[in-house]
């Protein structure tokens, strides 16, 4: 955590970032799906690609969709952290 962010309260809760974020790897920027919903695209191919992962919460068990959101704030988190150091 950092002072922007301050502990949300899940700590020692046995949580890891890489199972939050699943092991579905992003498909390639040619791939990318569109974002769902009819969502316009966002000009940046890796934020297009997490927000499709929504898609998926279309046609899944309630109990399954916490999951799916991890996983996409998790991606999305992860190009926030690179944007903000550098990576292009």
């Amino acid at each position: 955590m950092n002072d922007e962010y301050p502990a949300q309260g899940i700590e020692g809760q046995g949580q890891t970032l890489d199972a939050e974020r699943g092991s579905v790897p992003a498909p390639a920027s040619g791939d990318a799906p569109r974002p769902p919903g009819g969502l316009p695209p966002t000009g940046d191919d890796r934020v297009d690609a997490a927000l499709g992962g929504l898609g998926r919460l279309q046609g899944t068990p309630a109990d399954n969709h916490v999951a799916v959101l991890e996983e996409v704030h998790g991606r999305l988190r992860d190009i926030l952290g690179e944007l903000s150091e550098g990576a292009p």
